[in-house]
């Protein structure tokens, strides 16, 4: 029961960062929101590493350093995948991945899932494409280069989990601390690139997605944009406050780190073989805290697919805490 409370906890977090990232995308080019939303997510980290505490051992290290690259390629390949093709169908298929790769790589350390279990993972892996899957109006087409870069990407959100479950129990947030400030360098250089390219007119510049209120994977301060459905304008002019989006990005960051936080405590909250994939699809249910805000804040309807996959992914939680 613990370790499904962390999971939506994480999850719901994770769409709460991205909605503000969302947010703040539609002033700032995403990547550079990114970038700065895992640097400030650094900070609490480094708090909770002198209150908690943390050892830096060499495996900690070493599996800090995986989840950071997993997690640093995740957004650059998805970033990638969105400007090739369709949101609607590139954003659940990173889902499925981040969700699915974790799973299937429990199961061949031998894991063995109850009846329940297979069919309350299935379930959830459903109501994770519901929840991501939106409208596209861009005229984008389905590419085999989109698909395999969106699935790609995908398997870097899942990278995260596994390596985390990885770490040694007494390593605290120290692997955090580690992929955080890897992910903020990696994240930092490449908005610093599409930055500069962008100034001298160069080509092969990142084409900023459009911001989100529904979701696809996690981990690692990854851009609203994995998400997949629009955040309408709220109306709000675009000469607004620095100060404001400054704060967005700050809360951004933090929840972000928060959510990583969760997902650690929980993958560590229990030695029963099944926390490994229960924790992986939970994380990928982060859709329904961006467009539960997205409802709230912005007053955006929910789709009947949405809801559905909000009932689907509820009705999950439930059976994995009983399997």
């Amino acid at each position: 029961m613990l370790t499904v409370v962390l999971g939506l906890s994480g999850a719901l977090v994770y769409g709460f960062a991205d909605f503000l990232g969302g947010v703040a995308s539609r002033r700032v080019r995403p990547v550079v929101v990114t970038a700065a939303a895992a640097l400030v997510g650094l900070l609490p980290l480094l708090v909770g590493l002198v209150v908690v505490g943390g050892t830096f051992s060499s495996s900690a290290v070493v599996w800090g350093v995986v989840a950071g690259l997993a997690g640093g390629a995740g957004v650059l390949l998805l970033y990638t995948a969105l400007a090739i093709g369709p949101m609607s169908v590139l954003s659940p298929v990173t889902a499925v991945f981040a969700a699915v790769v974790p799973v299937v790589v429990a199961v061949l350390r031998g894991t063995a899932l109850s009846p329940l279990a297979v069919v309350a993972l299935v379930v959830a892996v459903v109501a994770v494409v519901l929840v991501a899957a939106v409208r596209d109006a861009s005229g984008a087409r389905v590419t085999a280069r989109g698909v395999l870069t969106a699935a790609v990407a995908g398997c870097g959100f899942g990278g995260i989990v596994l390596a985390y479950d990885q770490t040694p129990d007494a390593s605290g947030v120290a692997p955090l601390v580690v992929a955080r400030a890897l992910q903020a360098v990696l994240l930092g250089i490449a908005a610093g690139v599409a930055v500069a390219r962008g100034r001298t007119g160069g080509t092969g510049r990142l084409r900023p997605p459009a911001p989100v209120a529904g979701g696809a994977a996690p981990g690692s301060g990854e851009p609203p944009a994995r998400a997949g459905a629009d955040i309408r304008s709220s109306g709000a002019s675009s000469g607004g406050s620095r100060t404001r989006l400054l704060a967005v990005v700050v809360v951004c960051g933090v929840l972000d780190a928060l959510a990583n936080v969760f997902v650690q405590a929980g993958l560590r909250s229990s030695d029963d073989p099944l926390t490994l994939p229960v924790m992986s699809v939970l994380n990928a249910l982060y859709p329904i805290g961006t467009v539960v805000l997205a409802g709230v804040v912005l007053r955006e309807r929910l789709t009947r697919l949405q809801i559905v996959g909000i009932v689907l992914a509820f009705s999950a939680s439930v059976g994995l805490a009983l399997a």
